[in-house]
This record gives structure tokens, sequence and C-alpha cells, in this order.
């Protein structure tokens, strides 16, 4: 990655490229744990981790919620038109990334570009910044991780996108997901992504579910196919997520996406987008959620961030449990680590967060946090105790009949016969204690 970007004003002054300092530093303006180049089993920090900002929390939130006015001043705000001030906040958001050191950046298309008076505007508002975006990434080295649509916020959207019961917005979805693959494909996205925040109902009273759903398929297949004929390589994602703003969202969690993407013949080109926060909104584990999506192959990239457990919403925090970030890495690094995907910040500071510092100490604090758990995840993977242990558990499975039943090479009424006696059956420990205790271990360097 280049220098420092600096457009025609400084909206950092008197922060610098953040350094890495070690755990003994005191400099909150500084990493203790990630050390981009470091090599980590072969490879290193930065390309095992390959770190994206949020361009929609990072850069278009500024405090506002349902109770109360903005508190965060933003000084790429400060513009008199639309297009300036989008011109502003990209220069804004590319500073932010060469100063972090980051890779990549993510983003919906009404957070880098405004919405026009009609479709026809509204993309040539976008493409104008994208140019803008392109000219930023050439100079500096910061790539797009995977580009989507806001399908959500404007009223037209109330009653869904892809699944609105009224034709004529299922158009206006489509020529916005549209303008938005090419903004994709002009910027070099690795991915696309499909969040269906409103894709889902409020009250099964007036809803055709699954006409909603088959509609949904039908609009993803045509996506895909059109951004295929445009030249696009890259993955496309969905990402899950159980509720809120929708009562019931179709996306629920990983296992329902995988079954509706596998009836309506789409997973050959679509992956997860796993979010911690969602996980929990869906009553799981943020590593249950990626060990399924690995299971079944339907692994892509992870929007990084975390819940309050104390809550029942989507709080959007950075991730700072290194046992967590432990237990994801752990699971990513298994499937031979990210390919397309890689570790996107969905989060934002909070509301009161004031302090020019605070993104940036935000962002510093989740990318020591996946450090950490990328050293120990590596070394439970080479210690291997832990593979071992979970080997030895199935290993009736690995030999004579349990690995014919395995392979699918006996029938039930053999596999009933062998039933001879109940005796000591199935009592082996599982060991979750000794096993908890030895992640520990590894978290600690122990």
């Amino acid at each position: 990655m280049s220098k420092v970007f600096i457009g025609d004003k400084e909206y950092f002054p008197g922060i610098g490229a953040i350094p890495y300092e070690g755990p003994k530093s005191d400099n909150p303006l500084a990493f203790k744990y990630y050390d981009p180049g470091k090599k980590v089993a072969g490879k290193a920090m930065k390309d095992h981790l390959r770190f994206a900002v949020a361009y929609w929390h990072s850069f278009c939130g500024d405090g506002t919620d349902q109770f109360g006015a903005a508190t965060q001043n933003q000084g790429w705000k400060q513009a008199a038109g639309p297009m300036e001030v989008a011109e502003q906040k990209l220069d804004a958001a590319f500073e932010f990334f060469t100063k972090l050191g980051v890779g990549y950046y993510c983003f919906h298309d009404r957070d880098i570009a405004p919405e026009g008076a009609s479709p026809a505007e509204s993309e040539k508002n976008l493409m104008a910044i994208v140019a803008k975006a392109k000219q930023r990434q050439k100079a500096t080295g910061v790539k797009l991780l995977w580009g989507t649509a806001n399908l959500f916020s404007n009223p037209r959207f109330m009653n869904g996108a892809a699944t609105n019961p009224d034709f004529s917005v299922v158009a206006q979805a489509a020529a916005q997901v549209k303008a938005a693959i090419d903004a994709t494909i002009e910027l070099g996205g690795q991915g696309y992504t499909f969040w269906g925040g409103r894709e889902g109902y409020m009250s099964l009273l007036n809803t055709d579910l699954k006409r909603e759903k088959e509609h949904l398929a039908r609009f993803l297949s045509m996506a895909r196919d059109y951004a295929r004929s445009r030249g696009f390589k890259g993955v496309f994602y969905i990402e899950p997520k159980p509720m809120e703003p929708s009562k019931h969202q179709y996306d629920f969690d990983v296992e329902t996406v995988a079954g509706f993407l596998r009836h309506y013949g789409l997973d050959k080109d679509f992956r997860m987008n796993i979010e911690a926060n969602h996980a929990e909104l869906a009553g799981h584990d943020f590593q249950h959620e990626l060990e399924t999506a690995a299971a079944m192959g339907l692994f892509g990239s992870v929007d990084a961030n975390r819940g309050d457990p104390r809550n029942g919403w989507d709080t959007d925090q950075f991730p700072m449990s290194y046992y967590e970030t432990t237990l994801a890495m752990l699971t990513i690094l298994k499937i031979g680590g990210f390919s397309t995907g890689g570790l996107n910040f969905d989060a934002h500071i909070r509301r009161n967060s004031v302090a020019a510092s605070d993104l940036f100490e935000a962002h510093i604090g989740g990318m020591d946090a996946f450090a950490v758990g990328l050293e120990a995840a590596s070394r439970i993977i080479a210690d291997g105790k832990l593979a071992a242990f979970v080997k030895e558990r199935y290993a009736s499975f690995d030999k004579g009949k349990g690995a014919l039943y395995s392979k699918g090479k006996l029938g039930f009424a053999d596999l009933a016969a062998l039933a001879k006696d109940y005796g000591a059956v199935g009592i082996q420990s599982g060991r979750q204690e000794r096993l908890e205790n030895l992640i520990n271990q590894y978290l600690l360097g122990l």
C-alpha cells in the first residue's frame, strides 16, 4: 500500500499512519498485536485477515438514532450540495483507509453517492463518484472487497424490494442493483452482497410467502446472470439475518439460506457473508454460523462485529473478545482461509464517542482482536491436540462396519442387526471442560 492519501483537505489532522508498536505500548493509536507483515503459518497477517472498512457506518453514520439527533460532527458533510458531500466523504474515507492501513473497503451504492430524482440520475451520480473512487484506488492500492445496493432505506422499499407485492417496485430495485453491479465491476470488486433487510414480512395475514420467495429467487438469478454477462468473475454473497427491520427475514440464518439456495439452484454461485451480531439475533453463536457454512461448502466472507447479549437488537459493536475471534479464526483457517472474502468491520462507534480518534481506536481494537485470534488458532492447528481428540472421538466410523456405514455401503437392516446388547455403548466423555481449558492455554500462548 502507498503512503497516506490526503485530498483537498485533511479530515483527521494530528493522526498519522497507525504503527505496530507491540503489546507493551500504551499508545492508543498503535497496534498491539496486529503486525501486517508478520508471518503466521507461512502467510502475512494482512493476507490472512483481509481487513475492510464499512463505508456506511464509518462515513455515513453520525450518531443519529430514533431517540435523538446527530452527535458526531463530520467534517466531510460541510459542502453545499450532495455530490460535493459525496466527494468530500470519499476523500475522508481514503484518508482513513490509508492511515489505518487496511487493504479493502465495502459500500452500498447510496453510501458513496446520493439518490437522484430518477433511476437515470441516481446511476449518473453513482458512476461519477465511482470514477473518482477508481482514481483513489489506483493511487493508494486500496481495493473494493464487495459492493451492494441499499434496498431498504427508501420508503418505496417498505414492503420489500425483490419481494415487494408491487411489480413497479421490483423494477426499481432491479435498476438499482444493475447500477450497483456495474459500479462493483468498474471498481474491480471481488464480490457482490445481497442483504435483504426488507425481504421478509411484518405479518403473514397480508403475505403470499411462497410467491415472495419465488420472486426473490428469480431476482437473484437474473442479477447473477446479468453480472456474469458483464464479465463479473467474483462471488455473490447472501448475508443472513433473522429480523430487524422486518419481523421475519427470509435469509434467517445460514441453514435457512442454504436450503433456499439449494432449492432454487443458486448454491453454485452464492456464498455466505456471515455477521457475528446477526448470528446472535438468530440464537446462534458466531462460530456455529461459520461452522455451518463451512460444512456446507458455502462460507464466503465475514462482517466482523459483536452484539450486546443483554439487548435484542443489532448493536453492531466492534469485536473485542479474543476468545470469540480465536474460535472464528479456527474455523476459517481449517477450511483454508479467505479466498475472495475478508473481515469487514460492519460496526460503528457509540453515539457518545465523538472524538476524532474514536473511529481509529475502535478499528485498531478490532484488528488487534482478530490478530490475537489468528495466532491462537494457528497454534491450535499446529499443535494438533484438538483435531486429534475430535478424530479419535469419531474413530469408530473410520474402520470396519462404521466405515461401511459412512460410505453408504451398509443397509439399514444390517445396521440394526449389529446392535447386540446395550452394555457400555455410548458412554464416553465429551471432555468439553478439558478442551475449553486447552483453548484458554492456546489463547494465552502457553
